[in-house]
Formats: C-alpha cells, sequence, structure tokens
C-alpha cells in the first residue's frame, strides 16, 4: 500500500469512528459537539442554559491570510460562534502586518474570547517566507495578549490529531472534519477552518474546559 493510500485509509477509519459516535450520541447532547464527537445542531447551537463556559478563538497566522475562528466551549461541549479571514493591505511588509494588527483587534473586540491559541509556525526550507510567516505569528499573539489572554500554541500535527484523527491530514480533511462536528456552519475558508480545528485542539487540551468549570464554581 502506497504512502497516499494508507494516509486516505487511516483518514476513511477516522471518520467512519466519528460517524458512529454521532450516531450513538444520546438525544439529550444534540445542540453540542463533543469531544467524542457528537454531532451538534445545525444552524444556531446554543449551550444548555445555566451552563457554564468560556469562549476561544483560535488564530492560524498567516501574512497574507489569517484564520480566525471562535467556539463556546461547556465541559465536553462546543458550539460554533464566528469565524473569518483577515486579508492583510499594504505595499509593504510593515503595512501588511500593522493591517492584520487592527483587523484582529476588530475580531477580538467584537467576540471578546475568554483564552486563545494560535498554531506553532512549521519551519522549512524556505528561510525567508518562514521568518515572514513568524512575523504574522508574532501578531496572532500579540492581539490576545493585549487584551489580558494567554495563548496556547500547538503544532500543527497536533491539531490535526485532535479533530481528524491522523496527523497528517490535508486542509480539506480538516474543514470537512470541523463540519462533521459542528454541522450546518458556514465556514469562510480553509484558514478560518484550520482555525476552528486550532480552537478546538484547545478546548480538548489547554483546559479551557477546566476553565470553565472554575468560573461555575466561583458563580456558585
Amino acid at each position: 500500500m502506497s504512502v497516499l493510500n494508507h494516509g486516505e485509509a487511516q483518514f476513511d477509519t477516522a471518520v467512519q469512528k466519528r460517524q458512529s459516535a454521532c450516531r450513538k450520541a444520546p438525544a439529550a447532547h444534540q445542540g453540542f459537539a463533543m469531544f467524542a464527537f457528537r454531532a451538534s445542531a445545525p444552524k444556531k447551537q446554543q449551550l444548555y442554559r445555566g451552563a457554564e463556559m468560556i469562549r476561544v478563538i483560535g488564530i492560524d497566522p498567516g501574512l497574507r491570510n489569517l484564520g480566525w475562528g471562535v467556539i463556546d466551549v461547556s465541559g465536553s461541549r462546543i458550539a460554533h460562534v464566528a469565524n473569518g479571514i483577515c486579508h492583510s493591505e499594504g505595499d509593504d511588509l510593515g503595512a501588511r502586518l500593522l493591517s492584520l494588527h487592527g483587523q484582529l483587534t476588530r475580531v477580538l473586540t467584537a467576540w471578546r474570547p475568554q483564552a486563545a491559541a494560535v498554531e506553532q509556525t512549521f519551519v522549512n526550507k524556505d528561510g525567508a517566507g518562514t521568518l515572514k510567516l513568524g512575523q504574522a505569528r508574532g501578531i496572532a499573539m500579540l492581539v490576545p495578549a493585549q487584551f489580558g489572554l494567554t495563548v496556547g500554541e500547538y503544532a500543527p500535527n497536533k491539531v490535526k490529531k485532535t479533530v481528524v484523527g491522523v496527523g497528517h491530514a490535508d486542509k480539506g480533511q480538516v474543514a470537512h472534519m470541523v463540519k462533521m462536528q459542528m454541522p450546518g456552519i458556514e465556514i469562510s475558508g480553509p484558514d478560518a477552518a484550520d482555525a476552528l480545528a486550532i480552537a478546538i485542539c484547545h478546548a480538548h487540551h489547554g483546559g479551557a474546559s477546566t476553565l470553565a468549570q472554575a468560573v461555575a464554581r466561583a458563580s456558585a
């Protein structure tokens, strides 16, 4: 079996497991995406009345296109809030970074997340390209920090493993699994899908659900 076919087989197996979990999900949990990848209700998704939640933004850094996705987390349940892509503007690097900073600042001002996560930079043979991506990633980390948020960082393979089930999934597979976990949502593009996947990864690994539980105890 070729490496490509082996990867496709792993993805198919992961999809079958997620679909099986969706079919077995109890009716009481519909309206949510579970970390066991249970189905959520299409279109508008709301958390249980009275349940404490935390809002998480995931950011997929890029100098040309910077994806973002916001989800609400309540325990092991997630619900889509919004997603989009910031397109840099300007003729020079400084202007493009400033454009991304302003756009991302408006996103956080509008949606008010309580936690943030960013994908780590993948170092490749293109040193100049990696450096530029790192500068865009600096903006992705700076803006949440300016809002007083601690920023989680995750390797691309960890994000893919969490959402898809295999660490070398492509962008199409990531988008497919994000839609499976939050059916009915409209995704602005591959970069926004990656950002939602990063937010889901943070909800699963970064302690977002634990923080929501702490808020619930403090409010009791």
